[in-house]
């Protein structure tokens, strides 16, 4: 009875962690980047916190964006220009608000779809009230494996969801010029028959000739 009220007090802490995981470590967000815009988010991190910015654009344009990480006292730690995707890990080296935006000024008519996660810290301990003196058991070790098998598990699908929905943005584009490029050509063979059928008529119309008699 022990053993069972053990496991199942392993398999919560494992839920648990998963939840601290979603919650309290990583901020994901896919939002709509408007034309000649800029978006600028703010999170507050400790000295010493090792952080990763992860973003791609889903949808727009030329799938591109401009992106700035700054610290609290405004100096730039990452900037990239026009980037589709891209990733950067660092370790803050002051307290503070740490700002990161994204900018769409460079484009005149197309908003774009932007998606990132900002992880902050390391992930929590997922027995933090045992005694690590000790070697895990059986049970801790195959919990252990599920939870960072279920946090790949969870990459793998943010990463297909992301891609789904860019192929699916370009498909629709696709489908859309398709779609005026066979009304321009059904249009276009209609006055090429219309006109024809016209040139056609003219070159065998009768013609009335005059005649003209001279004095008798």
């Amino acid at each position: 009875m022990s053993r069972m009220c053990r496991s199942v007090r392993v398999l919560l802490q494992v839920l648990w962690a998963q939840l601290l995981c979603g919650w309290v470590l990583s901020s994901e967000l896919t939002f709509e980047l408007p034309d000649n815009a800029k978006q600028c988010f703010y999170e507050d991190i400790i000295i010493g916190t090792k952080c990763t910015l992860e973003f791609q654009v889903v949808t727009g344009g030329h799938y591109d964006v401009d992106c700035r990480l700054e610290d609290p006292d405004s100096t730039t730690l990452y900037k990239e220009m026009k980037k589709q995707y891209d990733s950067f890990t660092f370790t803050a080296a002051k307290n503070g608000t740490y700002k990161f935006c994204f900018s769409n000024e460079f484009s005149t008519f197309t908003h774009k779809t932007v998606y990132f996660d900002f992880q902050v810290g390391d992930d929590p301990p997922l027995f933090p009230n045992e005694n690590r003196v000790t070697a895990l058991t059986q049970m801790e070790s195959a919990c252990v494996s599920i939870h960072e098998a279920l946090k790949s598990v969870i990459d793998y699908q943010t990463h297909f969801r992301l891609r789904e929905a860019q192929g699916r943005s370009r498909a629709e584009d696709l489908n859309t010029r398709v779609a005026f490029w066979s009304i321009g050509e059904a249009i276009i063979l209609l006055v090429v028959s219309i006109s024809q059928v016209v040139l056609l008529r003219s070159f065998f119309s009768d013609k009335k000739t005059t005649t003209t008699r001279v004095g008798s």
